[in-house]
């Protein structure tokens, strides 16, 4: 049996930066086509938001004229735009920096 073999503590590569993607957020923007009650409850529908928050949310896109709905990872983002425009609401994603 051979005794394990013992490396130099220089022999590692830890110089290497490991880079993570940047998240993404989903905004839902104001329109004049969708009622307040709708754009609430497809919010509840899509993330499961109790209807304070998606009612919180649902006022900040009516007052404020958008609202970030969720963040993640750009393939998510992606989804969560799609599931959004299928159900008519106005939505885009962008890098949060």
């Amino acid at each position: 049996m051979t005794a394990p073999m013992e490396t130099a503590e220089g022999d590692l590569d830890t110089d290497v930066i490991i880079e993570t993607e940047s998240p993404w957020i989903v905004l839902v923007w104001n329109d004049p086509i969708n009622l307040m009650s709708y754009v609430t409850f497809v919010f509840q529908k899509l993330f499961g938001y109790s209807k304070e928050k998606a009612t919180e949310l649902m006022l900040d896109v009516h007052e404020k004229g958008r609202a970030v709905v969720s963040n993640g990872t750009r393939e998510k983002a992606e989804a969560d735009v799609a599931r959004l425009h299928e159900h008519g609401l106005w939505a885009t994603m962008q890098k949060d920096d």
